[in-house]
């Protein structure tokens, strides 16, 4: 931001950074802080921009200034304590930053029910004998790559949590205020207030630039305008942006023993060479938050997953490498003695060819299609019900010991462009209304009289208030928005599908082109080149798509007018998976069940454009084709956006605007102070949301469950890429995106459900691969049905039909040929010979395996069910020593309240005592002896008490909050300031 009239901006931080020297502290209604004791107090630091400088502000800047100001001034009535540099900038953003004291962290954490160590703590049982010396052998062989991170909740001790109370402050384990709520909560808490809290503005229409941010009547009157939260500020351009600072450097300067979060985070996860270590996501939790710290749990679970699925891909693997050489199919085409003379790849310029010459293909189809593929097939289909229910079981453990069961979901504000649409509505429901009700009583001249002057006034100001309950976005209002989804979805299939057939094009014109070259290598190799050539396409194709489908679901989104983050999150992550789905996957279902099913036969060939001749699968099928694909698109996709899209791109970024700011940087270099925590935040890349990891992550469990018959390394390759991708994302994490705001989240949401219907999925798609891309079901039935020998000698000539060559239609028949005469060919089918009464119709073979093609669907299917219900019921969802210690810890805290009500009745008999005996003997108690009342509002730990050698302890008054508040009718008698309180 170069000018003064651009300085919109707003940053939470919540360290305990002191305030710099020359900064305008504005306290709140309790009084001013003292500098010393805001540093120790650990209160939460934020940052609103305001305009300054000499030069004159235009009116929309003027309006945006007076926005802010009434902004911070209702903060400051929130409790919050505002805190401005001093100096004026003649460039760049200014900084405002916001203190939250004790006590409204105390009262903020009551309303969001925040669970809280109590000073209750029970032992956890420990096991013996065998599971004992397992256990702790365990622990040995995992202590290497444990990282360097303090564990102090996971001794053998654990403290019962309880949502946080004020009247309960003596039950809470309370050793410092200073670090009872870490740096995550408290800048949730701040946050919270930010998005609550409320500015009213009344927009005079001074000119055209006014009208366009401050709309008013028909009549000149102005229009009141209710802004709620930080984030409507931020879309109207009141404020930059809303982010908590980071606790400070990630690297370290000083000892080992000094490291904040941030730095150890640094350390011991986001780097390349801690990558055999387990993630602290304890810490990672800590820092960024439970949303952020469930999906790096999820990925970790997931990439450890993948450990057993790479060694039993690589067995498979092996398995066919180590039977290449004796399996009688391959053998039968690499045998040049049995002299198949296959049918011309094109017509008219291509020749005969003898199927030797695709020896290559036939054995590298052998090393994924063999029989041990089809156990890979079914066990993946299990490791993905396996996965699923390990998670589920991880994520309540972690939400056991993250203190999250049973919280409640909390209250979502509406977005800010659904309340911007909702105004419109309101505003021309106004215009409509006011013609016919409500039409003030005008003189002859035209004016106004006093009564109806004061109501129309009344009218204008409670015009745009707070909407009525029947006032709501409807269906009505979104149907533009859901026609335009639904015609751009269908718009965007539509182009994926065009991709597809373009590449399908391009695949039939090569082909043809290189069948003609007069050299044999070339002609040999046309398949591999082919396929090869046409999947880097298809990738670019994908890679280019993928950006602009983001886009686009974006924007579609948008359109729908969503109430909520949360349902714009679900929205925007459904339209972009079933996009970025589509586009990932089309070309690879086509090869795996399209090509060569409608290619026709030799004399009757399905034409497209009637010139180009659909294409066929390779005489040993479409699965090394459909492996080649796979593979492909797999690693470059992972590739490609690793290094490219997540590394390359945001470097980019980062070194174009550091040079933009080199130079007034110099200029300014002798003036300014060294940059603060919040200058050197401000300039890291904004968090957008956990979407797109997710999204990376949940397409690649589909190339690893989806197809993975036709590719037993994808998992091999997919724990590799998670490996990098982790320590890549918490490097992102930690040193190049603002720190974002800590949510509570008890699950990874509907990313969850996609997980389940994929694997679901997988099951099917995996059995028509085998069935129908494979010879898996061919080659059993010729074993079985009509091999002579019982083996799978004469396998390739039942495959491969014949074909009379005088049956060729005119200009389709090579025009020369170096074979000979030539009378009968081959192709790959199960049809009638030409000498047969039904020349060239469907067999009784075809429909033998047709029949066994289905039968194994459906087997395969029933099969892999069957065994994931019984997965699934053998794994509980919850872990028995989680529900044992629930149990526990709900019979200690019940007996923990029932004594601590026990205590209180004791008390206040003991004093109903007291206060007898003193009125026996004719005396009243003193000011100094009576007892203090516990208030609801006390936000400090109780002091020593009467007769304790101390005097009365003095209650704190909790900071007000307008929004919330009600005037309380004053007492005749004068109240002592500290034991004031303000009913919430």
């Amino acid at each position: 931001m170069g000018s003064v009239a651009q300085d919109q901006l707003s940053i939470v931080s919540n360290g305990n950074f002191p305030p710099p020297a020359g900064s305008d502290a504005a306290a709140g209604p309790g009084g001013s802080l003292r500098r010393e004791e805001a540093a120790s107090a650990g209160e939460v630091f934020m940052e609103l921009g305001i305009a300054r400088g000499g030069e004159p502000l235009e009116a929309a800047d003027h309006e945006m200034h007076l926005i802010r100001q009434e902004f911070e001034a209702n903060l400051l009535e929130a409790g919050l304590e505002v805190e401005r540099d001093s100096e004026t900038k003649p460039h760049g953003p200014s900084f405002t930053r916001i203190h939250a004291p004790w006590p409204v962290l105390c009262r903020e954490a009551e309303f969001l029910k925040i669970k809280v160590p109590t000073k209750q703590s029970y032992e956890l049982k420990e096991e013996s004998g065998f599971g004992s010396r397992m256990s702790t052998m365990w622990r040995k062989l995992k202590h290497p790559f444990q990282p360097n991170v303090s564990h102090p909740d996971h001794g053998s001790t654990k403290f019962l949590s309880h949502c946080f109370s004020r009247d309960k402050l003596h039950m809470y384990n309370i050793t410092s205020k200073d670090t009872f709520f870490d740096n995550a909560t408290r800048g949730r808490i701040v946050y919270e207030i930010l998005r609550r809290t409320v500015c009213v503005r009344t927009c005079q229409t001074i000119g055209p630039s006014m009208r366009s941010c401050c709309p008013a009547l028909e009549d000149g009157s102005p229009f009141w305008t209710r802004i709620t939260g930080i984030s409507t500020l931020i879309a109207k351009g009141a404020y930059d942006s809303a982010f908590p600072l980071h606790d400070g450097d990630f690297k370290v300067t000083g000892h080992l023993e000094e490291r904040n979060d941030r730095q150890v985070l640094f350390e011991e996860w986001a780097r390349y060479s801690a990558f055999y270590k387990y993630q602290p996501i304890d810490l990672v939790r800590k820092y960024f938050g439970e949303k952020i710290g469930l999906y790096f749990a999820w990925l970790g679970v997931y990439t450890q997953l993948l450990i057993p699925a790479s060694i039993v891909g690589i067995i498979v693997f092996g398995y066919g490498v180590a039977t290449v050489d004796t399996n009688i199919p391959s053998l039968e085409m690499c045998d040049e003695r049995l002299n198949f003379t296959m049918c011309p790849l094109c017509d008219g310029a291509c020749d005969y060819w003898h199927l030797s010459t695709a020896c290559g293909t036939a054995r590298a189809s052998h090393l994924f299609d063999n029989p041990a593929t089809v156990f890979f097939a079914i066990f993946m289909s299990l490791w993905a019900v396996l996965f699923l229910e390990h998670w589920k079981r991880r994520q309540i453990s972690l939400s056991f010991s993250w203190d999250l069961t049973g919280i409640e979901e909390d209250e979502e504000h509406p977005r800010p462009k659904y309340e911007t649409i909702l105004l419109q509505k309101r505003q021309r429901k106004q215009k409509k209304k006011k013609k016919k009700k409500n039409e003030p009583e005008k003189q002859k001249d035209g004016t106004v009289t006093g009564k109806d002057r004061w109501r129309q006034k009344l009218l204008s100001a409670m015009s745009a208030g707070v909407p009525t309950v029947i006032e709501k976005l409807t269906w009505k209002d979104r149907l533009p928005g859901y026609f335009m989804n639904i015609s751009s979805i269908l718009f965007m299939f539509g182009l994926t599908f065009s991709a597809v057939f373009g590449v399908i094009i391009y695949r039939i014109t090569v082909s043809a082109l290189m069948a003609m070259s007069p050299d044999p290598e070339t002609k040999s190799n046309v398949r591999v080149t082919v396929t090869a050539t046409a999947v880097i396409i298809n990738l670019v194709v994908i890679l280019i798509l993928d950006e602009i489908y983001g886009a686009v679901a974006l924007w579609l989104t948008e359109l729908e007018i969503p109430k909520t983050e949360t349902n714009f999150e679900e929205r925007l992550i459904l339209k972009a998976f079933l996009l970025k789905f589509m586009n990932a996957y089309a070309p690879i279902f086509y090869v795996a069940f399209f090509k060569g099913r409608f290619a026709g036969r030799p004399g009757s060939y399905v034409y497209v454009f009637n010139n180009y001749r659909m294409e066929e699968c390779a005489p040993g099928g479409c699965l090394i084709e459909l492996c080649i694909q796979l593979s492909i698109i797999m690693l470059g996709k992972q590739l490609i956006q690793n290094n490219i899209f997540e590394i390359g791109i945001p470097k980019l970024k980062k070194l174009i605007r550091a040079l933009k700011e080199k130079e007034p940087t110099q200029k300014q270099k002798d003036e300014e102070r060294p940059p603060q925590q919040w200058n050197l935040d401000y300039a890291l890349a904004p968090f957008e949301g956990l979407t797109p990891e997710y999204m990376e992550m949940i397409i690649q469990f589909g190339f690893v469950s989806l197809f993975v018959a036709s590719f037993p390394l994808a998992p091999l390759f997919a724990l590799l890429n998670n490996v990098i991708e982790i320590r890549l994302d918490a490097k992102k994490f930690v040193t190049e995106l603002r720190r974002p705001v800590a949510a509570r989240a008890k699950d990874i949401g509907i990313w969850y459900n996609i997980l389940s219907g994929m694997g679901k999925l997988s099951v099917i798609i995996n059995a028509f691969v085998i069935s129908f891309t494979s010879d898996f079901i061919p080659r059993l039935v010729y074993q079985y049905m009509y091999s002579q020998t019982g083996t799978m000698h004469g396998f390739i000539d039942h495959t491969l039909s014949f074909f009379n060559v005088s049956n060729f239609k005119p200009g389709t028949a090579p025009p020369y040929s170096d074979h000979g005469d030539i009378t009968v060919c081959r192709y790959k089918d199960y049809r009638e010979p030409p000498w047969s009464p039904d020349a060239y119709q469907l067999s009784k073979q075809y429909w033998c395996v047709l029949s066994a093609r289905l039968a194994f669907v459906i087997l395969f299917q029933n099969l892999v069910m069957f065994l994931s219900l019984i997965v699934a019921w053998v794994i509980p969802d919850v872990p028995k020593t989680i529900v044992e210690q629930l149990k526990r810890e709900k019979k200690l805290l019940v007996n923990l309240f029932l004594q601590e009500e026990k205590e209180k009745f004791q008390l206040i008999q003991s004093l109903f005592v007291k206060d007898a005996t003193l009125h026996s003997k004719g005396q009243s108690p003193s000011t100094g002896q009576a007892f203090p009342i516990l208030g609801r509002y006390s936000t400090l730990p109780s002091g020593p008490m009467a007769g304790e050698g101390g005097g009365p302890r003095v209650r704190c008054r909790a900071a007000s909050f307008s929004q919330f508040s009600e005037k309380i009718s004053s007492s005749p008698r004068k109240e002592n300031t500290n034991s004031k309180h303000t009913a919430v």
